[in-house]
């Protein structure tokens, strides 16, 4: 008797409806019934805000909103770039000096912990 034999397009025709159970189909919803309420405030506050002016202290203050929200975001993907590079994103790695290490090879207990 012989194995069946799977093909590799059988393996992977899955449809999408398979692959997402209940929960994921209630968070997709929640999240589509809300960009959808965000759409339709956009819509409405867009249309309502219809003849208004704006002073020239509400432009001064969205310039300085933009001009603050670049700058943190600047300075936030300079700290990725810098943490990078200098090596503090890596995993942590127990360093054990020569002087640590008695004379059965294993770590040295902690001087309180001699006390």
């Amino acid at each position: 008797m012989t194995a069946p034999d799977i093909t590799p397009d059988a393996a992977t025709d899955v449809s999408a409806s398979a692959r997402l159970g209940p929960g994921s189909w209630i968070v997709l919803i929640v999240l589509v019934s809300l960009l959808l309420a965000a759409f339709i405030i956009v819509y409405l506050g867009w249309t309502l805000a219809n003849g208004t002016d704006v002073p020239v202290s509400g432009y001064f203050a969205m310039a300085l909103g933009v001009i603050f929200s670049l700058a943190v975001g600047f300075g936030l993907m300079a700290l990725i770039f810098y943490s990078s590079r200098k090596g503090y994103d890596e995993p942590p790695v127990l360093v054990i000096s020569r002087n640590d290490i008695d004379s059965s090879g294993s770590p040295a207990e902690s001087a309180s912990a001699k006390d």
